[in-house]
C-alpha cells in the first residue's frame, strides 16, 4: 500500500485575453496577458516542491482551436521541467482545445507525458521503484461539441493502487456551463474509480466524498468579473494513504485574482472616509487571497446617506483617485468599475413607527432580526421551494449573519419600491448608478 500525493488541475486556458474589462494601460496590459502562463509556472513549481507522483490536466489546456505558440511552447517546457524530476503528467483535451480540431506546433512530447486520445477510454500506470501505485484512466474530446456520456465508458480494473479517471464534463447538467459530455454522480460512482479529476466547470466543487471522490478544481487564473471566476483559483493537492484518498488541499496559484466588493456608505460623512473605506475592503481581500501579484476589482456601493447625491457626480474622479492609491502597491490593486446602488438618507425611526404599510414592513423586519428561529424557519421554508429543481447538493445553504445580510437588502427593497421619491440634483447619469470605465 502506497502514501502519496498526486496535483489535480483543469481549465488552464493558457495566453488567453482577459474579458469584459475596461480601459487598461499598456503596462497592465501586458501583465494580465502573461497571467495564466505564470500560474502555470507556479503549478510546475508546486510540483517539484511537493514532490507529487503525478499531474493530471483535466481539458482546455489551450483557450481555443487556435493555440498560440507561446501558450503551447510554455507548456510543453514546464511539462518537461517535471518530466526531468521522473513526475509523470497525463493530459486530456476538452471542449476549448479539442483534439480533433486546430494547430500543434508540438510533434513529440517529453518522454514522462501521456496525452490521452479521443475515442476508447485509455488507462495507464504510474509506478514507483517498479511498484504500482495507481492507474490513470482518460478520454479526450475529438470535436468541441462532444454530447455523448463519457464517463460511462470508464471502468475499473483489476490493478492495485488506486484507480483515478480523468474527465472533460459537466456533471448534472450545471447551467453555467455548455452541456459537453454530460453525466450524472452516479454514472461516476458506478465506475469504481478512486478519484474523478474533472474539468469543464470554473467554480472549485468536491462532488463526491468517501469511497469514491470527484472534483474540479476550477480553473488556474480568473479572467473576469464573472462570479465563477472571482476569487482564489489554483489546482488541488490530493493526498493517498494506503492506496485510499484521503483529503483534498486547494492550492491558490493565481498571480491575479478578480473580485466584486460591496461597501456601504452609511455613516459616512465625506468622500475621502468612503475612499479609506473602499481601499481598506479591498486591501482585506488581497490579503485573505495571500501570494498574489494583483487585484482587480468591482466595487458596489450601498445603503444610504449624505454621499448619494454627490457620488452621482463623482464617480470616474473617485475610481481616478483609488487608482491612484493602490496602482502602485504590492499587491497592486486596480479599480476596472464603480456601480452606485446607493440611496438617499431616510430618518428610519420616524418610518418605522409609522401606521401604514411602510412602518409595518420596518416594524416586521425588526422582529425577524430579534427572533433566529423565526428567521430560519422563513428561510428554511423559501429554501426548499427555491431549491426544486436545482443542484441542491451544490448549493451552500446561508449562515445567520448572511441570513441577517438578506434582511438588510430585503429592507433597501422594500423603502425602494414603498417610499421611492427621486433627489432634486438627479440626472440621467446619476439614475443609472453606474460608471464602467472605457464604456
Amino acid at each position: 500500500m502506497a502514501t502519496f500525493t498526486f496535483l489535480h488541475a483543469a481549465d488552464l486556458h493558457l495566453d488567453t485575453p482577459f474579458e469584459g474589462l475596461g480601459r487598461v494601460d499598456p503596462d497592465l496590459a501586458e501583465e494580465l496577458r502573461d497571467a495564466s502562463l505564470r500560474a502555470f509556472e507556479r503549478l510546475v513549481d508546486l510540483a517539484l516542491e511537493r514532490r507529487v507522483a503525478f499531474v493530471v490536466f483535466a481539458g482546455d489546456i489551450y483557450d481555443g482551436a487556435e493555440r498560440g505558440l507561446r501558450a503551447q511552447l510554455r507548456f510543453r517546457r514546464g511539462l518537461a521541467r517535471l518530466s526531468d524530476a521522473e513526475i509523470p503528467s497525463f493530459i486530456v483535451h476538452g471542449n476549448h482545445d479539442p483534439l480533433g480540431e486546430g494547430w500543434s506546433a508540438i510533434s513529440e512530447w517529453p518522454h514522462r507525458v501521456h496525452v490521452f486520445s479521443s475515442g476508447e477510454v485509455e488507462a495507464v500506470p504510474v509506478e514507483i521503484d517498479g511498484a504500482r501505485i495507481a492507474t490513470v484512466h482518460g478520454t479526450s474530446f475529438g470535436r468541441r461539441a462532444e454530447t455523448e456520456n463519457l464517463a460511462r465508458r470508464f471502468r475499473r480494473g483489476a490493478e492495485g493502487g488506486i484507480h483515478v479517471g480523468v474527465l472533460h464534463c459537466n456533471v448534472e447538467g450545471q447551467a453555467e456551463h455548455d452541456p459537453y459530455a454530460p453525466c450524472s454522480l452516479e454514472d461516476l460512482r458506478s465506475a469504481g474509480l478512486d478519484y474523478w479529476a474533472l474539468g469543464h466547470v470554473h467554480t472549485r466543487q468536491t462532488l463526491l466524498q468517501g469511497q469514491s471522490w470527484a472534483a474540479y478544481p476550477g480553473n488556474l487564473q480568473g479572467r473576469s468579473f464573472k462570479p465563477a471566476e472571482q476569487g482564489a483559483k489554483g489546482a488541488l493537492l490530493i493526498q493517498v494513504e494506503d492506496d485510499a484518498v484521503r483529503q483534498i488541499e486547494f492550492c491558490s496559484l493565481a498571480p491575479v485574482i478578480f473580485a466584486s466588493i460591496p461597501v456601504d456608505i452609511s455613516g459616512l460623512e465625506d468622500l475621502a472616509q468612503l475612499a479609506d473605506a473602499m481601499i481598506e475592503r479591498a486591501a482585506r481581500v488581497a490579503a485573505e487571497a495571500g501570494g498574489i501579484d494583483g487585484l482587480l476589482v468591482r466595487a458596489e456601493l450601498r445603503g444610504r446617506g449624505p454621499l448619494h447625491g454627490e457620488l452621482g457626480q463623482r464617480l470616474e474622479e473617485l475610481r481616478l483617485s483609488l487608482d491612484d492609491a493602490t496602482g502602485g502597491g504590492s499587491p497592486w490593486i486596480r479599480w476596472d468599475r464603480l456601480e452606485r446602488s446607493t440611496h438617499r438618507a431616510i430618518d428610519r425611526e420616524r418610518l418605522g413607527a409609522r401606521e401604514d404599510l411602510v412602518g409595518e414592513v420596518l416594524r416586521s423586519l425588526d422582529g425577524l432580526r430579534a427572533d433566529p428561529k423565526a428567521r430560519r424557519a422563513i428561510y428554511e421554508e423559501v429554501d426548499q421551494a427555491i431549491r426544486k429543481g436545482t443542484l441542491q447538493r451544490f448549493i451552500e445553504p446561508l449562515g445567520d449573519e448572511a441570513l441577517l445580510d438578506l434582511l438588510d437588502g430585503v429592507e433597501q427593497e422594500a423603502l425602494d419600491r414603498l417610499e421611492v421619491e427621486a433627489d432634486p440634483g438627479d440626472d440621467e447619469q446619476d439614475a443609472t448608478g453606474l460608471l464602467e470605465v472605457g464604456s
